[in-house]
């Protein structure tokens, strides 16, 4: 003889606490999906943005400097390398891209006469 368990069905206040509670784990669940996607979203903006300053990196350069030169000072402001030069006697500033190392601008001290 076989013995079967019965299963009541449940009282109306039951089942209305089953909907609460499957509403709210399609809620947690939604809400998850939405984060983790936020995240690889973010990672992946990162990593395109960060592979496009890599193919900008450049090796070696070599940078000429006036005949009688002297380099004074070097500094980094923002995103721009500063060199100043003493150039027989006359002060000058000189400022490359960081990244590119392009040449951005060249301010030149002289004394009024």
């Amino acid at each position: 003889m076989t013995t079967e368990t019965v299963v009541p069905e449940p009282s109306p206040e039951q089942a209305a606490l089953f909907a609460r509670v499957r509403r709210m784990m399609l809620i947690a669940g939604l809400t998850t999906a939405l984060a983790i996607c936020a995240v690889l979203i973010g990672v992946g903006y990162r990593l395109f943005k960060s592979e496009g300053r890599a193919a900008d990196a450049v090796g070696d350069v070599t940078a000429t400097l006036p005949k009688g030169a002297r380099i004074v000072a070097t500094g980094v402001a923002g995103d721009r390398l500063v060199v100043t030069l003493d150039v027989g006697g006359v002060t000058e500033i000189r400022t490359f891209d960081a990244h590119t190392l392009k040449p951005a601008g060249k301010l030149k001290f002289a004394n009024e006469p």
